[in-house]
């Protein structure tokens, strides 16, 4: 990719992203953030509340499972054990529509914590989505946890999987992932080896967690995969990496965004590093290197479709070059040959 394409495409993706994070000219509808028990959407959350707060938006906080109320959240309603036309009716009271005035109008953030006890209640999703999102002021951002078992649904036995049906109906899916994994990840395919596994894929038995990694060293950064439908139909997708204002939760969008290939952590990692080379050089039972000497030798042959393009060998269809030595045989039949 030449570098201005290159540019342009890194400006337009960081741009794109920035539009989602600050709910402008309603990108994003509804937002599904897809975590695991690997690497929570904590983060990720926290930088949409906090872009809230900057652009004066309404930010309501709607609970499954957080038990006390988030400090910058406006509005905290307990969503655990009430029917989802009950809550849905309840959400629409705090998002009253707006009257034509001088004034700007009120924008809202619509924050779930969890999408997971609305999974056996799928075929309801589209109409309860459709009666709290009730204008183009309201953005809803939900979170699914992927590692968690849906329960005995009570749909039908042909009716999609929950998460498929909640990537349908999302406008943008954000998937957020541990730097840690991805570079191992990625160092492993480099080296043509099996992937690592983490958590739940590991198949061990008993309650595990899968090792994060040195965390501080990489200072909380966060693998986030965007995938955003745009109203022709075509995905943009781009994966980013997001690291934190910092361990308080800073105020302001003090957090940095960069792409994943820029990212100067995985780069060393597509690239290679040299003290791995010499580890793995280390493990062999013979010298798999070259001297200096062999290298030379090596660059100064000259192989027969280079010689067909001199003028010696031109026109001649890359014809074989051969010089006798002192120790050759000369056969004329083989030489007719």
């Amino acid at each position: 990719m030449a570098p201005s394409v290159q540019a342009h495409h890194r400006s337009h993706s960081l741009l794109l992203l920035q539009k989602l994070l600050n709910l402008r000219d309603t990108a994003s509808p509804l937002t599904l953030i897809l975590d695991t028990l690997e690497q929570s959407a904590g983060p990720l959350v926290r930088e949409f509340i906090n872009r809230a707060k900057i652009g004066r938006s309404k930010v309501i906080f709607i609970s499954f499972a957080t038990v006390k109320k988030p400090h910058d959240a406006d509005i905290f309603i307990k969503a655990r054990g009430k029917p989802l036309a009950a809550l849905a009716a309840e959400i629409a009271s705090h998002c009253p529509p707006t009257k034509t005035t001088n004034t700007p109008p009120q924008k809202y953030l619509l924050l779930l914590d969890a999408l997971n006890p609305l999974a056996p209640h799928s075929p309801l999703l589209p109409a309860f989505f459709s009666a709290i999102i009730t204008s183009p002021l309201v953005s809803l951002v939900a979170t699914y946890h992927t590692d968690v078992p849906v329960p005995s649904p009570t749909a039908p036995s042909y009716a999609p999987h929950p998460l498929t049906l909640l990537t349908h109906l999302a406008t943008t899916v954000f998937r957020v992932s541990s730097l840690a994994h991805a570079v191992a990840i990625r160092r492993a395919h480099d080296r043509s080896v099996q992937e690592p596994e983490w958590g739940l894929r590991e198949g061990r038995e008993g309650v595990l967690v899968g090792l994060r990694g040195d965390v501080s060293s990489h200072g909380g950064a966060v693998v986030v995969e965007m995938e955003m439908r745009r109203r022709s139909g075509r995905a943009v997708a781009e994966r980013f990496v997001f690291t934190p204002a910092g361990d308080g939760g800073g105020k302001g969008p003090g957090a940095g965004f960069s792409l994943l290939s820029d990212h100067p952590l995985f780069a060393a990692a597509a690239g290679g590093s040299g003290d791995n080379e010499e580890d793995e050089l280390v493990d062999s039972t013979f010298s798999l290197g070259l001297t200096e000497k062999q290298r030379r030798d090596r660059e100064g042959v000259v192989l027969p479709y280079f010689d067909a393009q001199t003028e010696v060998g031109g026109g001649e269809g890359g014809r074989i070059l051969y010089e006798m030595g002192r120790e050759d045989d000369f056969d004329e039949e083989e030489d007719e040959i």
